[in-house]
């Protein structure tokens, strides 16, 4: 294996790690910092009819909605199998992901899980790697998806369970 190459899957495991922490940090801006200016989406298996171009801008404010309602997440990925395009400039990523979404007390259970795989397409830019398409493939689910309904009715509400980090806040990002 090349140094180059080498380089390239290293950077592209910290991406792919940095997706997950922003998210479970409820980091809005490292959460961004991922994606290209526009992404391809399907999550269709999870939420039908969750397929299309998105500005990532738009994607990412759909998440400030979500999970700073969560009490936690934990959005772990394994197995990463990274394909290096031949052009040097894109790559293909699957891993598998488990996702477990905290509401504590809530009556039908305090934990939503969701498990599959993450398809992600990838390219080089001047500020490196990014993600400019994401699928998730659902292989399973466990406990009560309405604890998602209620992290978004909390940040509706004003009164999230976790702070959220968005451009404006310099003291939490990195």
């Amino acid at each position: 294996m090349e140094q180059e190459e080498i380089s390239d899957r290293l950077a592209i495991e910290a991406l792919m790690y940095r997706f997950s922490d922003g998210i479970d940090s409820c980091d809005m801006v490292k959460y961004r910092s991922v994606f290209t200016d526009e992404i391809e989406l399907d999550y269709s298996s999870y939420r039908p009819g969750s397929i299309g171009i998105w500005r990532a801008d738009d994607w990412v404010a759909r998440g400030a909605n979500l999970f700073p309602g969560l009490d936690a997440t934990a959005h772990a990925l394994t197995n990463l199998r990274i394909e290096l395009g031949d052009d040097g400039e894109s790559a293909q990523v699957k891993a598998y992901v488990r996702a477990d979404h905290v509401v504590r007390g809530h009556p039908n259970g305090e934990v939503f899980t969701v498990a599959g795989q993450y398809e992600d397409r990838l390219v080089r830019t001047p500020d490196g790697w990014r993600i400019w398409g994401k699928t998730l493939v659902v292989r399973w689910q466990e406990g009560d998806p309405e604890l998602m309904l209620v992290a978004v009715q909390r940040v509706a509400d004003g009164k999230p369970a976790r702070p959220i980090v968005t451009a404006g806040d310099t003291d939490r990002n990195g």
